[in-house]
């Protein structure tokens, strides 16, 4: 008897033990993880497979055509035409997707611009984050996760010592089966504008 009852109780440890390290490998956080260790690793492939990068990136261009004035303030001299975001929405998102795969493989900035031809409007998804999370900020962790469903957003905080403060990016991410896959920023535009006050503010108390 004693035999069977420590047979179910090890059975049932190990169970649960299965059961909890599934749940946090195909949790959304564990995904970023991943994307984050592809970036570590130079993958590209294994980064795509965690973030859409052109679903990302159209969203992205999306919400910073609505915000052509902040953006001027906090990377002068990149748009010009506000308009003209959404009319070379395609090209925009080639252009970005093929600057972060570049970034992916070689880690460096200067080689993504290169790999980006952003023709007369001058615009860089990774200059964009540049100005959002800059090379001093340090990622505090994940705010917060809300799912529900096949959806989850997922809020990571970093500092932003240029105006010292912390910004939480909300990503939207999607069930995939056996992973989360990145979608979306949700939030780019309001950050944007948050972040333009900022410099502006700045520029003020010089």
């Amino acid at each position: 008897m004693k035999k069977t009852i420590l047979a179910l109780l090890l059975a049932a440890v190990l169970i649960g033990g299965y059961l909890y390290y599934r749940s946090l490998t195909t949790s959304p956080e564990y995904s970023l993880l991943q994307a984050a260790k592809a970036v570590h690793d130079h993958d590209s492939a294994a980064f795509e497979r965690y973030v859409d990068v052109g679903s990302v990136a159209a969203s992205v261009v999306d919400e910073v055509a609505d915000q052509g004035s902040a953006l001027g303030i906090i990377n002068p001299g990149g748009i010009a035409m506000q308009g003209a975001l959404r009319l070379l929405k395609p090209q925009l998102t080639q252009a970005a997707r093929q600057e972060v795969q570049r970034y992916v493989e070689t880690g460096s900035i200067q080689a993504a611009a290169a790999a980006s031809s952003k023709g007369m409007l001058n615009v860089s998804v990774l200059g964009l984050a540049g100005a959002v999370v800059s090379p001093e900020s340090t990622f505090k962790g994940v705010k917060y996760t809300r799912q529900e469903g096949e959806q989850a957003l997922v809020g990571l905080e970093f500092t932003q010592p240029r105006y010292d403060t912390t910004l939480v990016l909300e990503v939207k991410m999607l069930d995939k089966g056996d992973h989360w896959q990145a979608t979306e920023i949700t939030n780019t535009g309001a950050i944007l504008k948050h972040v333009a006050q900022m410099e502006k503010q700045r520029l003020v108390g010089k």
